[in-house]
């Protein structure tokens, strides 16, 4: 018998210790490389640079409205492009300067007409050599061919027009055009020669006078900036961002930097960050394991199928889900906790499906409305699931998990403006196709994975504790008595399960099926014999009758391998006696032997065992001892009975039988108690009733059961 706590291995760090942690590290390793590692069918982080060829199809995965930057600094460029240069005013004291040097060059070729000491050959190249003014040889001639008078004409006319042109503003860009425009500015009454003597003096000295300022055309530039509004850009969800072998601009690129579908980080980040989150995740269930010792915990076999089914549900989702719109609301991730909870229970079961949804969500767009999605669908599908006992049980949580899915759905998808209805549509119904998946696959699973485990399921459970079952049809043909038997012994031990926490179902199986090796031989038990007939151990020797007796346990085990019942349904057949004595047959080689105790082999009188290992082995082998005691003592009383039941507590504890149990002192009052109540209810004294005879009815009427017979034909 076990102490109040439950068994923990003496040596914290022995064989068992190191195998669980192993198992921790691997799956924690697994996990880790499943983050990093780029195995996604469609990854959210794509190989994708501005300039370069998108090497998919790539999709919106939610609706999203943003800032554009790309599209707000084009627009602004725009906006620059549409401001002209600014300059200053025009300046006069560059008109004046302008008139200046004409007077300049017109004095001097005026003292050149002048000049008498230089013939006509050395005036022409003095003509021809005045800064600014481009004569050629015929035009200095015609200068100095000029009449006095006409050459005084032509300077005022010179002076005038550059004055006049001088007076507009004149750019940069403008020069030219303010040059081309001197001869119009000519007076009509100078002849064509004269027009181009006065062109020759007057362009070259037309020059800009209203300079470019920086610093206006800067503030304009910025002004202009500055009103154009930031651009938003708005997406749907599913809508195409960019297609197979299109050029990624930098709008295209920005536009999956919005949805995260480029990776924005490098380096360690990239690595240090879900490792963080994977050593959290692992501690956090390793703690949850320590502190809850539960049924999986003491199986490396179940603690393999749990961990290969989470790393099977995490490489999934990450290989289908990343830069998807609606797949992620279509894989049954509430799968793995619904069969976790129909295996085992109902808290190991949404404690893993809220590690397996915070992981396999990591990292990706919209991770958090994902997470929230997988892990309320899980926990309201588990609750509403329960033990699964009955189909119908997986049906309501498919429909649940399709209910919260959407809710969720409407939570965090429906945006305010404009609604997409089909997207959202489409959304609501991925949800409860979700559901059905999920509870479809979990009915499979915990199928298939009970085999494997050789664990039992509530449905399984439910299906062998029909009566119309093969193997109970068998025993109730061949051993009704033992099959009666197996009735009382399943309700007592029931009653005991439900009291101290076990499993009640099955407690209540295991203890219909203990005996069905009493079927293949009938007539060597008791409660199969007709009275009156010879007991057939009268004709046998103590050891081959105690061999008979034994053999229900092999046979029960035969009978069980032929019909395929579950192995913990065996270890109900097997362990229900343990390594216990066939007293009355080794009472009797002792007696026959004349006392003389070392002339009889114990061992062949001992069941083979073993003794049993859990809490419902052992109510059923404290109801099986309890009730055939009972049932051959009668006993009388209240204190008849808890003394009874008393008696074969102690004498099983005595024997050891229930040491390897986590049975502790406390579930074992609680179960004696349970066993007299449900034994009193069984065995109170029956009313006799009394004679009735007139001549119309002679007949005395029948007792209401088979003892109050008996003692009614005592009192006679």
């Amino acid at each position: 018998m076990a102490p109040e706590t439950h068994k923990t291995d003496s040596n914290p760090f022995g064989h068992r210790f190191i195998s669980r942690t192993l198992l921790l590290i691997l799956v924690m390793t697994l996990s880790y490389t499943v983050l990093i590692l780029p195995i996604a069918l469609r990854p959210s982080y794509l190989p994708i640079t501005v300039g370069g060829v998108a090497p998919q199809d790539i999709q919106a995965p939610s609706s999203l409205s943003f800032i554009s930057t790309v599209q707000t600094d084009a627009a602004r460029k725009d906006a620059e492009r549409t401001v002209s240069p600014k300059y200053l005013p025009a300046d006069p004291a560059i008109a004046r300067k302008k008139l200046d040097e004409l007077r300049t060059i017109l004095g001097f070729i005026t003292s050149v007409r002048s000049d008498k000491f230089a013939n006509r050959d050395q005036k022409s190249r003095d003509l021809l050599a005045i800064k600014n003014v481009k004569f050629n040889i015929e035009e200095t001639s015609l200068v100095l061919d000029l009449p006095e008078d006409r050459w005084n004409s032509i300077q005022q006319e010179a002076l005038r027009v550059l004055e006049e042109v001088m007076r507009t503003t004149i750019r940069g860009d403008q020069i030219f055009e303010a040059r081309q425009s001197v001869p119009s500015r000519i007076s009509l009454s100078f002849s064509p020669t004269s027009n181009t003597i006065l062109s020759r003096l007057i362009q070259p000295q037309i020059e800009a006078n209203s300079v470019f300022s920086e610093e206006q055309t800067r503030a304009a530039i910025e002004k202009a900036r500055q009103d154009v509004q930031p651009v938003t850009r708005s997406l749907l969800a599913g809508e195409i961002i960019v297609r197979r072998g299109q050029v990624v601009t930098p709008l295209i690129f920005e536009t999956l930097e919005k949805f995260d579908l480029v990776n924005p980080q490098s380096g360690y980040i990239n690595y240090f960050s879900p490792a963080a989150l994977i050593v959290i995740m692992g501690g956090f269930v390793a703690f949850y394991f320590i502190r809850r010792p539960i049924a999986p915990a003491n199986s490396m076999r179940g603690l393999l199928l749990i961990s290969g089914l989470y790393l099977v549900f995490l490489l999934s989702a990450r290989f289908i889900i990343p830069n998807r719109t609606v797949f992620p609301y279509l894989f049954p991730m509430a799968a793995y906790g619904l069969t976790i909870s129909s295996l085992y229970n109902t808290e190991l079961g949404m404690v893993l499906s809220f590690v397996l949804a915070i992981i396999s969500s990591y990292d990706l767009s919209s991770s958090l409305d994902i997470t929230i999605y997988y892990s309320l669908t899980s926990l309201i599908g588990i609750l509403i699931l329960g033990k699964g006992l009955r189909v119908s049980s997986f049906f309501s949580s498919a429909a649940a998990i399709g209910i919260a899915g959407c809710a969720v759905i409407i939570a965090y998808r429906l945006s305010p403006g404009s609604i997409d209805f089909i997207g959202l549509a489409t959304l609501l119904g991925s949800a409860f196709i979700n559901g059905l998946a999920s509870a479809s696959l979990a009915l499979l699973f915990q199928f298939v994975f009970s085999q494997l485990l050789g664990t039992t399921t509530a449905l399984q459970l439910l299906d062998l504790s029909r009566p119309d079952h093969p193997v109970m049809q068998f025993m109730l043909r061949n051993a009704p008595g033992s099959y009666q038997h197996s009735l009382q012994v399943a309700n007592l031990a029931e009653q005991a399960a439900e009291a101290i926490g076990a499993d009640v179902l099955l407690t209540r199986v295991g203890a219909l099926y203990h005996d069905i090796g009493k079927a293949a031989n009938p007539q060597f038990f008791i409660e199969n014999q007709v009275s009156g007939k010879s007991n057939p151990h009268d004709d046998l020797s103590p050891e081959d009758s105690a061999s008979t007796i034994i053999r229900h346990v092999s046979d029960g085990i035969q009978i069980a391998r032929k019909h395929h019942l579950p192995p913990r349904i065996m270890d109900f057949i097997k362990e229900h006696h343990g390594t216990l004595l066939t007293r009355y047959q080794y009472a009797r080689a002792i007696q026959e032997s004349a006392g003389q105790i070392e002339r009889v082999n114990i061992e062949d009188f001992r069941y083979p065992g073993p003794s049993p290992h859990s809490k419902e082995t052992a109510l059923l082998m404290l109801a099986d001892g309890c009730e055939a005691r009972a049932r051959a003592e009668l006993p009388r009383s209240d204190m008849e009975l808890r003394t009874l039941v008393k008696k074969v507590f102690e004498y099983l504890q005595q024997e050891g039988q229930l040491d390897q149990t986590s049975l502790t002192l406390n579930d074992l009052n609680v179960a004696l108690e349970s066993f007299v109540s449900t034994l009193k209810n069984s065995y109170h004294p029956r009313i006799i009733y009394p004679e009735i005879r007139t001549p119309s009815n002679p007949i005395e009427p029948l007792p209401d059961s088979a003892e109050t017979a008996e003692q009614t034909i005592e009192s006679k």
